[in-house]
């Protein structure tokens, strides 16, 4: 009678679905959803999701994201794995290691970590989950990660 007749949720229906987060809030614990979601607040756990995470200027994550698409603006302490594009914006601070296909990284942005993209994407993902782990006496290179450095530069412009 009343538990005989569910409704199904597409999984469209469950992709096109948004979360927030909003300024001034905190959360402890994971986070898994199909659909969209945006931080404003504190989040002190892992974010996993089959859309996008934007994560606005005030948002503070200590934990992972795993997403298909990101877009950082706040800071991050932990692995960012992204299967499509993920921008940091110019008030992003990551502090953590990076797995992307594409990655769009704006003046201003903060990065700490090592950065892992193009077709390793798929074996590194396959294979095993990003850490954060560093070891003091580690190699900083590996070959099939990307090393970037970034500096600034005094005087005239070249």
């Amino acid at each position: 009678m009343f538990g005989s007749a569910k409704k199904e949720i597409s999984q469209e229906e469950l992709s096109n679905s948004s979360n927030i987060i909003g300024k001034g809030t905190s959360l402890e614990g994971n986070l898994n959803t199909a659909g969209n979601l945006r931080v404003e607040g504190k989040v002190k756990g892992n974010i996993q999701t089959k859309a996008k995470v934007v994560l606005g200027e005030t948002a503070v994550l200590e934990g992972n994201i795993i997403a298909q698409t990101a877009e950082i603006s706040g800071e991050v302490q932990g692995t960012i794995t992204v299967s499509g594009l993920l921008t940091l914006k110019p008030t992003a601070v990551v502090n953590g290691d990076i797995t992307t296909s594409k990655l769009v990284f704006e003046e201003g942005a903060k990065f700490n970590g090592k950065c892992n993209m193009g077709n390793s994407f798929k074996e590194t993902k396959a294979t095993q989950p990003p850490t954060t782990s560093h070891k003091k006496n580690e190699s900083p290179i590996e070959p099939h990660l990307q090393q970037v450095t970034l500096s600034q530069t005094g005087g005239q412009g070249a």
